[in-house]
C-alpha cells in the first residue's frame, strides 16, 4: 500500500482548485482499510473522497486523503426484484447505464449525477423525482473506530433530504465499500418531474423506454449544468430549503411566482436556484468565480479560483437570500 506525500489535489476535485494533502492513499481493495486501521491512520486527521464531486478544498489538507477506487458490479434477479451490488469506487453514471442497458428500471432519472457509488447513500442523492433512499437495499461500510465491517439496512441509514447518518451523526466514521440496490422489473417510469415530459414530446416519444428517460435526463442536465471536465464545479452547491407552509404563504404574497414543491401538509421545498436568481446572482462573476448562467444553484471556477474565493462567494449568496427571503441556505458541498 503506497502512501503518497504532499499530493497535489487539483485532479481529485471537480472544482479543480489547487490544494495539497500531506498524505494520500488510493484504496483499491477493502482489505487495505484494515491495514490503515492497524497502522493507526484513522486515529489521525483523514478525509475520504470518491470522485471529488462534493468537496471544496479551501486550504491545504494537513492529514490523509483516502480515495476509494474499488471496482465491480454484479446483480441477480429474484422474481420481479433485481438486486444490484456495486463497489463504492464505481462511477455513479456507469452504474446507471449498467442498469439501463439491461432494462432494469429505477436509476434512469438519476443519470449523469456526478460522483461515485460510495457517495450515493451518504448524500442520499436524487434528481428529477427520484431519490437514492427509494432504491437502496443495504450498504456495507468500514467502521474506522472499531476496524469492523458493518452492513446497514435502508432504515438504519436514517435517510432524509440529501442527508443520512453517514453525513450527520456518524459523519466521518464509516467508509462505504459496497451498495446494494433493490429494483423492480415492473416499476413504472417517472416522467412528470421537471422538463422530462416536455423533452420527450419534443422528440415525439409517446411511449418512453428506460433508455429514453436516461438520455433525456442526461440531455437536460448537460443543457443546464456545466461539465466538470471543462468548467470546475460540484453540481448543485446548495440544498433546496424546506420551509413551513405558513412562511411560504407569506412569501407568496410578495412573490406569487415563487417556485416550490409541496412535501406534506406542513412543509414545502423551495427551489434554491430560484431564490438565488431573485437576488441577482445568476450569471454573476466575481474574479475567477462565477454563478452558472443557466442554473444559479451552481458555482463555478473559471479556471484559477481558490477554494477560499469560492467559499466567500457562497457566503455572500447565503447572506443575500437570508436578507431577502429570511431563508438560510445550506451547502450540499463538504467544505475542507
Amino acid at each position: 500500500m503506497e502512501i503518497q506525500h504532499n499530493k497535489l489535489l487539483r485532479d481529485y476535485n471537480t472544482f479543480g482548485v489547487q490544494a495539497t494533502a500531506r498524505e494520500f492513499i488510493d484504496i483499491k481493495d477493502e482489505k487495505q482499510l484494515l491495514d490503515l486501521y492497524n497502522a493507526g491512520i484513522f486515529q489521525k486527521k483523514f478525509f475520504v473522497i470518491g470522485g471529488g464531486s462534493n468537496v471544496l478544498f479551501t486550504q491545504d489538507f494537513d492529514g490523509t486523503i483516502i480515495k476509494i477506487s474499488n471496482k465491480g458490479i454484479q446483480h441477480f434477479i429474484e422474481g420481479s426484484n433485481i438486486f444490484i451490488t456495486a463497489a463504492g469506487g464505481e462511477i455513479w453514471n456507469d452504474l446507471v447505464w449498467y442498469c439501463v442497458d439491461r432494462s432494469f428500471p429505477g436509476l434512469e432519472n438519476m443519470a449523469l449525477i456526478p460522483g461515485t457509488v460510495g457517495a450515493s447513500p451518504i448524500q442520499n442523492i436524487g434528481a428529477y423525482g427520484a431519490e437514492l433512499m427509494n432504491v437502496m437495499y443495504t450498504c456495507r461500510a468500514f467502521d474506522t473506530l472499531t476496524g469492523q465491517f458493518k452492513t446497514f439496512s435502508n432504515q438504519e441509514c436514517g435517510f432524509s433530504y440529501r442527508d443520512s447518518i453517514f453525513k450527520s451523526k456518524c459523519a466521518g466514521r464509516y467508509i462505504v465499500i459496497t451498495v446494494t440496490y433493490k429494483l423492480h422489473l415492473n416499476a413504472s417510469l417517472n416522467t412528470s418531474y421537471g422538463a422530462i415530459d416536455a423533452e420527450l414530446a419534443k422528440r415525439n416519444i409517446t411511449q418512453p423506454t428506460i433508455k429514453d428517460i436516461a438520455q433525456v435526463v442526461s440531455h437536460i442536465r448537460v443543457e443546464k449544468l456545466p461539465d466538470p471536465s471543462t468548467i470546475g464545479n460540484a453540481g448543485s452547491f446548495f440544498k433546496n430549503p424546506i420551509i413551513l407552509n405558513t412562511q411560504l404563504e407569506q412569501l407568496k404574497l410578495d412573490c406569487p411566482e415563487i417556485v416550490f414543491f409541496p412535501i406534506d401538509e406542513h412543509n414545502s421545498k423551495v427551489a434554491a436556484g430560484w431564490l438565488i436568481e431573485q437576488c441577482g446572482w445568476k450569471g454573476k462573476e466575481i474574479g475567477e468565480v462565477a454563478v452558472w448562467k443557466n442554473q444559479a444553484l451552481v458555482i463555478t471556477n473559471k479556471g484559477m479560483a481558490t477554494g477560499a474565493e469560492i467559499f466567500l462567494v457562497s457566503e455572500q449568496i447565503i447572506t443575500s437570500v437570508l436578507n431577502k427571503f429570511n431563508i438560510k441556505l445550506e451547502r450540499e458541498v463538504n467544505i475542507l
